[in-house]
């Protein structure tokens, strides 16, 4: 082989390592779908999804946040209904309630055991 031959062959090698890494960092973060392009493409708003959650808990929502969980792009919203919390996951395709457990800790959603 040639000097410039074997350039070429680093060169190739070296640029397919760097594609695979950057297909792993590409599926590690979702790919292209983040927050904002996954929030446009959903069939319901955030304003109804929580007053979805509101009628599931029969209370007042205190927090919502749009998420990728197991089931896809869902609301998680806090629900508060006399003295109990609750944390209501509505899917945000079908506006429909997945969940809904009742928060006994009264901690946000980042100590939850079933998130």
């Amino acid at each position: 082989m040639t000097r410039y031959s074997k350039f070429s062959l680093l060169a190739i090698a070296v640029t397919a390592a760097i594609a695979a890494a950057g297909t792993v960092a590409y599926a590690a973060n979702g790919g292209l779908e983040n927050d904002a392009i996954a929030i446009n493409k959903a069939k319901i708003s955030l304003v109804q999804a929580v007053t979805v959650a509101e009628q599931h808990a029969n209370g007042k929502a205190s927090q919502a946040a749009f998420e990728n969980s197991k089931q896809g792009w869902v609301y998680d919203v806090e629900v508060v209904s006399g003295a109990k919390v609750f944390d209501v996951r509505v899917d945000a395709d079908k506006g429909t309630v997945i969940s809904s457990t009742e928060d006994k800790a009264d901690r946000d959603d980042d100590h939850d055991e079933q998130d």
